[in-house]
């Protein structure tokens, strides 16, 4: 069902059984995938591929980059299935210069007036609460919770399973399963009720936090980690938090000493 004054191109790629509310604007190079609902005034102007079974919001702006480098060249974005995308939320699609694709994964909770900028990947079960900016480029892995009032910084990695406290500054990278808070973002510890409810094995909860203790113990984390324990490393959350740290060793790392 399509509201009579919504303005849909008629270029644009509809399933049969989306609803859209009054007074939309959709562009000609959209595709919209079956049972997602568009509530009132959404705007989606760009090259967008959107899933199933998604909730779009009143007030929405899909729009184009927020990058002066940008000049119109044709990029991405692709948002999956079963996300709730609240009031005011922004999203651009990517850039040239980073890829040219915005993504953003599944079951997501993007909360009213979070803004998805150019180029970021988003995984899958993340919640962004209120008011919370990700810049340009940043990388949510999958289970992320993001407090409300906090701003990550473009280029941020944010690892699988982390937390992140409400009106925290985000300008480093955060570790999977990592607690961070703080003006300028620090480490606090694991998230350990996240992982028990996860089910994770008891054994690998517990490895893991006797080498997150290793991995801190001074500020030299890379190493810390070559001193490691051949058995922390047969861990498959120790593993994860390890690769996580070398893959892109010119990114800062979010520790204790932050």
């Amino acid at each position: 069902m399509i509201h009579n004054t919504s303005i849909i191109d008629p270029k644009a790629k509809i399933a049969s059984n989306v609803e859209i509310g009054p007074y939309c604007v959709i562009g000609p190079n959209v595709e919209i995938g079956e049972n997602t609902i568009i509530h009132s005034h959404v705007n989606i102007s760009v090259n967008a591929k959107i899933g199933k079974e998604n909730s779009i919001y009143p007030f929405v702006s899909i729009n184009n980059p927020q990058d002066l480098k940008y000049n119109g060249e044709s990029t991405k974005l692709v948002i999956g299935n079963n996300n709730k995308i609240r009031e005011y939320v922004t999203i651009n699609p990517g850039t040239v210069g980073g890829g040219g694709k915005t993504i953003i994964g599944n079951n997501c909770l993007l909360m009213i007036s979070s803004h998805i900028a150019h180029d970021c990947q988003v995984g899958n079960n993340v919640i962004i609460a209120n008011n919370v900016p990700l810049g340009g480029h940043a990388i949510i892995e999958d289970n992320v919770i993001i407090g409300g009032n906090s701003a990550v910084q473009q280029f941020t990695r944010i690892g699988k399973m982390a937390m992140i406290g409400g009106m925290t500054g985000v300008l480093h990278d955060v570790i999977p399963y990592g607690l961070s808070t703080g003006n300028r973002n620090s480490l606090q510890g694991l998230n350990l009720i996240g992982l028990r409810r996860a089910k994770f094995e008891n054994k690998d909860i517990l490895g893991l936090s006797e080498a997150y203790k290793e991995i801190f113990a001074t500020k030299n984390i890379n190493e810390n980690i070559s001193k490691l324990n051949i058995s922390f490393k047969e861990n498959p959350l120790v593993k994860n938090v390890i690769d996580f740290i070398t893959k892109d060793k010119k990114r800062s790392i979010c520790t204790p000493f932050s």
